[in-house]
């Protein structure tokens, strides 16, 4: 007999900013919420290694901008090869614009061209501006130089990848999110055999939670390796 599972839980809940564990980087969610309100700085530019949680920063960011009346966008430039740099244009009108993964479009010369004419709009219309990357927009690889100088603008703020508790405790508040009990035994198996990028750790627990409902069953070892195969 095929499972079925509950309608309506296949959307994804969007992500949250309380929901970021911030380890050593607490610092960074007092500028997130300034950039917001107005009382800090417009352009705030994240950079990190993998695993540090810059994109559910960015998409958390645009969840509570909503949330507070502004009308945000969010752009995952890592996917640039499925998207075209027209798509950059009129993303000025925007209040917040979010771009995840900047430097997946360092030495691509159209889009670098369309970002630093997006730039430039957005600034004239007083946009707030939203980056994240592995490193610092001087080391990124940019090769246009005033591209490379604008988005050093603003503030740069280095994040740090959460240690294995952190990220355990993460996974425990994702789940209690979902009414999910995630029994330590279990989160520490997950972290061991699972990707540990914070978003992907999200969309983990959004799975378990929609096959544990549709089986009505528990989460446990047993069930997880079953289910994920790992």
């Amino acid at each position: 007999m095929s499972r079925q599972l509950p309608l309506g839980l296949e959307l994804r809940c969007p992500t949250r900013l309380e929901d970021y564990i911030a380890g050593d980087d607490g610092q960074v969610l007092a500028l997130l919420a300034a950039q917001r309100d107005g009382s800090g700085e417009a352009q705030l530019y994240l950079s990190g290694p993998p695993h540090s949680g810059r994109s559910h920063l960015l998409m958390g960011q645009c969840t509570a901008a909503r949330e507070a009346g502004l009308m945000p966008v969010y752009l995952p430039a890592a996917e640039h090869a499925q998207l075209a740099p027209e798509m950059l244009e009129g993303l000025e009108r925007f209040d917040l614009i979010a771009i995840d993964d900047v430097d997946s479009l360092a030495g691509l010369a159209d889009w670098e061209r369309a970002l630093f004419a997006l730039y430039n709009r957005a600034r004239d219309r007083g946009c707030r501006l939203l980056f994240s990357a592995r490193a610092a927009a001087a080391r990124a690889g940019f090769i246009l130089p005033d591209l490379r100088t604008r988005l050093g603008w603003g503030l740069n703020y280095h994040l740090k990848p959460l240690d294995d508790a952190q990220r355990e405790h993460l996974l425990r508040q994702l789940a209690a999110r979902h009414g999910l009990e995630l029994p330590p035994e279990v989160a520490r198996y997950l972290l061991s055999r699972c990707p540990r990028d914070t978003g992907e750790l999200a969309a983990l627990i959004e799975r378990l939670d929609r096959e544990s409902l549709a089986e009505q069953r528990r989460l446990s070892i047993p069930f997880v390796r079953e289910r994920l195969s790992v």
